[in-house]
C-alpha cells in the first residue's frame, strides 16, 4: 500500500480554485474595507454643548500632527478622569466616574478597567494605605484591585 505525503481533505482533493479565492478573500477583505474609509471617525462631546461631534473623514488630514490616538469613549473618559485625579481625591473622581457610567450605560463593561487604573494611580500620587482609605464600591471594587496591584 503506498502512503501519500500530501495533506488530503474529506473529498480526497487538497482544494481548488474556490478555498484559494476564500482564503485570499479573508485576507484581503478587512485591508480594502479599512483603507476604503469604511470606519468613522468620531469624537465624543462630554462637555454637552451643542457642538458637532462627528469629525467628517476629509477633515482628518487637515488636523493637527496626527498621532495614534484612541476617541473611544471609555479612553476619553479614562484620560478625563487621569487628569482630575491629580487635582482632586479619589473620593471625587470615583463620584464622577459612578455618574459617568449611570449617564452613559455603554460604558458599564469599561468601568472596572477604569476604576483598576485610577486605583493604581492615586498608590502613585498618594501612597498606598492613604489611596485605600477611598476605596468604595465602583465596579466591584475594581478601584481597591487597582490599589492592591500597584502596591504588590
Amino acid at each position: 500500500m503506498k502512503h501519500s505525503t500530501t495533506p488530503q481533505t474529506r473529498r480526497g482533493h487538497r482544494g481548488g480554485p474556490a478555498r484559494r479565492i476564500g482564503r485570499t478573500l479573508a485576507l484581503v477583505l478587512p485591508v480594502v474595507m479599512v483603507l476604503s474609509g469604511t470606519l468613522a471617525v468620531t469624537r465624543v462631546n462630554w462637555s454637552g454643548s451643542p457642538s458637532s461631534s462627528v469629525l467628517a473623514a476629509s477633515d482628518v488630514s487637515a488636523a493637527a500632527p496626527v498621532k495614534a490616538v484612541s476617541h473611544a469613549p471609555q479612553d476619553v473618559l479614562r484620560d478625563r478622569l487621569m487628569s482630575e485625579l491629580q487635582d482632586k481625591n479619589p473620593g471625587v473622581v470615583l463620584t464622577h466616574l459612578q455618574q459617568a457610567v449611570n449617564g452613559h450605560p455603554s460604558l458599564a463593561r469599561h468601568c472596572s478597567s477604569i476604576a483598576r487604573a485610577l486605583g493604581q494611580a492615586a498608590v502613585r500620587i498618594y501612597g498606598a494605605s492613604r489611596a485605600q482609605s477611598y476605596a468604595r464600591p465602583v465596579c466591584d471594587t475594581a478601584f481597591a484591585s487597582g490599589v492592591l496591584t500597584a502596591h504588590s
